[in-house]
Parts: C-alpha cells; sequence; structure tokens
C-alpha cells in the first residue's frame, strides 16, 4: 500500500516562493505543497514560527542541495512589538510571565534603543527555539520545565528601525510597527525581547513576516489557497510557479565550465583550472545551466560538493 501512494509522487526541480500563513509550522507549510506538487523531494530554507507569515523559500528535487546556502542569506521582516508583557515564549502564543507599565517613550528614547541592538552584537536566543542541545531542541527541553542556560551567541542586525513616528499606539495595547533585516541565527523575538527590556516595560512579538530572503528581494510569493486553486483547475499549472536552481545562486561565484569539463564534473571528478582564486563558487556549463556547487583549493584543484542532476519537469 505505501509503495503504491509512493507511485503519486516524481522527481521535480524547482524553488517555490511560499507566502506561509499563520498557524503552520514551516514544516507542515512545507508538507502540504509537497503533497500538491506530488515532489518526492522537499525542504525549506529556514524555519519561521507558527504565529510568522510571509517568505519561506521551499525547494524541490536536486534545489535541496542548495537550501543550506540559503540558510544563511541576510533576510528581512516587519514585526509588531507589543509592549508591556513578557512572555515565557517572547511571542503572542506564550504564557504571559509578567506585566509592566509602559510609559509614554518619546522618538529619541525608542531610536536609541534600537541602535544599540543594531550591528554585530551578543544575542541570547529563545528558549523556545529549535536550537539544539544534546541532540534535542530546546523547546521540547522548555515543554518539559527542565531549566536551560544558553549563552549569548554573535549576531549581526543590519536595520532595526521604527516604521513610522505613528507607530507608538497610545490604549490599552502600546505598540511598535518594526523594520529588521539581519543574518543567520538572529531571533526577531529574543531583539524585540531586549528591546523591551531596554526600554524598563517588558516586551514580546504580537505579528511577524518576513518580507524576503536574500537573493529573493522581490519576491512573487505563493499563498497555499492560490496553489490548490491552481491545482483543482490544472495541475500541470503548478510547475509554472516555480523558479530554477539559478536564481538561487544569483551572488554566488559564477564558474563555466566546458563541455568537457562539465563531464568530467558531472562525474565528481577534481578538475585542474589555471588562474582561478581558491574559494566556492556555483558550476555552471556553457548553456548557462547550473550543474552544481564546487570548492577551489589552495592548488586550483576544482573539487564538486554538490552536483545537480537535473530532473525534467514531470508530467502527471
Amino acid at each position: 500500500m505505501a509503495e503504491a501512494s509512493r507511485k503519486h509522487f516524481r522527481k521535480l526541480d524547482g524553488i517555490l516562493l511560499l507566502d506561509k500563513p499563520q498557524g503552520l509550522s514551516s514544516n507542515q507549510a512545507l508538507q502540504r505543497v509537497r503533497h500538491l506538487f506530488r515532489a518526492d523531494k522537499a525542504g525549506h530554507t529556514g524555519s519561521l514560527d507558527p504565529l510568522a507569515t510571509g517568505l519561506l523559500p521551499v525547494c524541490f528535487g536536486e534545489a535541496t542541495k542548495i537550501a543550506g546556502n540559503l540558510l544563511g542569506a541576510r533576510k528581512a521582516y516587519d514585526t509588531v512589538a507589543r509592549l508591556g508583557i513578557v512572555t515565557d515564549t517572547d511571542d503572542a502564543e506564550g504564557l504571559p510571565l509578567r506585566e509592566r507599565p509602559v510609559a509614554r517613550y518619546d522618538i529619541d528614547t525608542i531610536d536609541a534603543a534600537l541602535r544599540d541592538l543594531t550591528g554585530r552584537i551578543m544575542q541570547r536566543p529563545p528558549i523556545y527555539s529549535a536550537l539544539k542541545r544534546g541532540g534535542e531542541p530546546l523547546y521540547a527541553k522548555a515543554r518539559r520545565g527542565e531549566s536551560i542556560e544558553i549563552e549569548p551567541r554573535q549576531v549581526d542586525v543590519h536595520a532595526f528601525e521604527l516604521l513610522s513616528e505613528q507607530d507608538l499606539l497610545d490604549g490599552d495595547a502600546p505598540q511598535l510597527r518594526l523594520h529588521v533585516e539581519c543574518g543567520s541565527g538572529t531571533y526577531v523575538r529574543s531583539l524585540v525581547r531586549d528591546l523591551g527590556e531596554a526600554l524598563g516595560c517588558g516586551a514580546h512579538v504580537a505579528e511577524l513576516r518576513r518580507l524576503w530572503v536574500d537573493p529573493f528581494r522581490y519576491p512573487r510569493m505563493w499563498t497555499i489557497e492560490s496553489l490548490q486553486a491552481l491545482a483543482e483547475r490544472d495541475a500541470h499549472c503548478l510547475d509554472a510557479c516555480l523558479l530554477p536552481i539559478e536564481v538561487g545562486l544569483v551572488g554566488h561565484r559564477r564558474l563555466e565550465l566546458t563541455e568537457d569539463a562539465i563531464r568530467r564534473f558531472d562525474q565528481g571528478q577534481r578538475l585542474h583550472l589555471n588562474n582561478e582564486a581558491p574559494g566556492e563558487c556555483a558550476v555552471f556549463d556553457p548553456n548557462g545551466r547550473a550543474r552544481g556547487l564546487a570548492r577551489i583549493d589552495e592548488t586550483g584543484c576544482l573539487c564538486p560538493q554538490r552536483v545537480f542532476h537535473h530532473q525534467r519537469t514531470a508530467t502527471a
């Protein structure tokens, strides 16, 4: 029975820019679109919390071989910080730990606190996170009530800004609407938590939306609902939503090889090059098609690391 159901899946290569809905984990969203596309292999390029919405690049087939490269990419978010309440998860899904009064902060005070959290900083990740200790996610330990000490780690925050002077709202729920651009490993929940501590009132993330991930700065995102509608109308239309692997390699050092060299590269053979500086690169054939990822060592030897075995987009 399992073997029969397996036959409904197909080999498929490409990248889908998914607009993840609120309420689903990244893996739940991944599995939904994987089944819609009937792809036999899929992976995402960096988790979004269930509370969060926005860009979740999903890689199918051979594109999963570049997912690790996209994990370290620069990202941008818009978030709403709810002032005055600290939660155990640092977001609105957690249990309130304490509540404090919120002063009438002026813009200069807020901007100064934001500047202190910008640049290369030391950040303590949330206890409820997917970081692993002893092979187990921290959130699993936290749910059991275990005491967890997390060491701060260095992260890059390129921008942490108030979106408008009107974003400090009066009333029962004082909030700040903020824009964040950051590097790999940065937690927006931690930034908002630390901002709240700097202001003296505490804070948690009430809303979070990922806007872009390099190299997808102006993404055309697809919702699960729009993909379902396409699948119901004509399953073949879904494949037109995919980007080729090459789009995910924009910004990588590009190395074009001859057809003869490509044949050897495809077999995993090392190639000796002339006048090529050491470092990582993406390998392309003369037709501009990406064939893999490689590293050039100090001796000028091209060492294959990931070789792409492209599939044609399958049909039903």
